[in-house]
């Protein structure tokens, strides 16, 4: 099996592969040693509850070398309050797209070092390539449209991308579970988590609650004349676009259109009323060009799991842009995060204000 995006690594280089205790970082792993690379495991313990347990098979079973790095307190100030902050100000967070940029790559190319590593290996689904006209790295999607993680690497710098390798960018969720059945790595039939990774299956409102000395205040539900139709039980149960459990009798259907965080408000309207034609990104990170670009028209993800949407992006400055849609997109959610390709390249992203 080839691997791509190797950039002529020669063989026995030292590669840190971070492992999760998954599928996709264990066949990363397996991967690289059975090209002759020196694979060196490490996981990150980003929460006090995390159990390597897995990570650790993995890394018996492969014969390679195993570290733990504890992250967790800065895991805690900066994803977890960022996650309450969020909720609170009626925002919808992307805690990945900020734990990715910010906590995991930040630590692993730190951790290369320590370890005597050159690069950094991670099972996600993306590819890394290089612009032969600039010399710029790009961020690409992932063959497997179904997997493709793009979309939560965004953030990622052209330093970050020199010393980044994603060896299952060109392959197949199949065939990277082929490939660990194959090889009988403890894991290979393990689930994926579809889940924020330190909420082990809570709730997110449930694991807002559990946090000492965090507050909900109930607030007026307003419809869209600003008349009161209702109480909301606390900001953070609420999205954009939400349409059940908001409470309301009934048989009208209504849907929460806008989070007023200055108001301790919930707005609710009908389902055109969630349509938005332009968005506005703050904190652009530009990854095809050292520079804004001129407008291009390209395709616009507004979530991870949202379809591609046509559009104009129009930058305002070094770190804004707004974005013109070629029809009218639904739930436009402040706080998370505008991703612009063109075909499967990302030319940049920030974050929806």
């Amino acid at each position: 099996m080839d691997l791509p995006d190797m950039r002529c690594i020669s063989p026995k280089t030292p590669i840190l592969v971070a492992i999760s205790g998954g599928v996709d970082s264990s066949v990363t792993a397996l991967l690289l040693k059975s090209k002759g690379f020196h694979v060196i495991g490490v996981t990150l313990k980003t929460w006090e509850g995390f159990s390597s347990k897995d990570a650790r098979a993995v890394a018996d079973s492969l014969d390679i070398p195993y570290h733990i790095f504890d992250v967790s307190d800065r895991f805690q100030s900066e994803i977890v309050s960022y996650l309450v902050d969020e909720y609170v100000r009626g925002r919808t967070p992307n805690p990945c797209v900020r734990c990715n940029a910010e906590i995991k790559f930040r630590y692993l190319l730190d951790a290369r070092h320590e370890v005597g590593a050159e690069y950094v290996a991670t099972g996600h689904y993306a590819r890394i390539s290089i612009d032969p006209a600039t010399g710029r790295f790009l961020l690409k999607k992932g063959k497997d449209d179904t997997k493709d993680q793009s979309y939560v690497l965004y953030r990622l710098t052209q330093h970050d991308l020199s010393s980044i390798l994603f060896p299952l960018g060109d392959l197949t969720k199949d065939q990277v579970r082929e490939a660990a059945s194959k090889a009988d790595i403890p894991v290979a039939g393990k689930s994926e988590s579809q889940e924020i990774c330190f909420l082990e299956g809570t709730d997110y409102r449930e694991f807002l609650c559990s946090l000492p000395g965090f507050t909900i205040e109930p607030g007026p539900i307003l419809d869209s004349d600003g008349r009161i139709v209702g109480e909301h039980r606390g900001l953070p149960f609420y999205t954009v676009g939400q349409r059940k459990g908001i409470g309301i009798p009934g048989s009208k259907r209504l849907y929460v259109t806008k989070i007023d965080a200055s108001r301790n408000a919930i707005i609710v309207g009908k389902e055109e009323d969630l349509f938005s034609r332009e968005l506005e990104a703050c904190d652009v990170n530009w990854i095809a060009n050292p520079d804004p670009p001129r407008k291009m028209h390209l395709g616009i993800k507004i979530r991870y799991n949202a379809k591609e949407a046509p559009g104009l992006v129009l930058p305002k400055s070094q770190d804004m842009a707004k974005v013109i849609f070629d029809r009218p997109q639904r739930a436009v959610a402040p706080g998370q995060s505008a991703v612009f390709y063109d075909n499967d390249v990302i030319i940049g992203g920030g974050i929806i204000v």
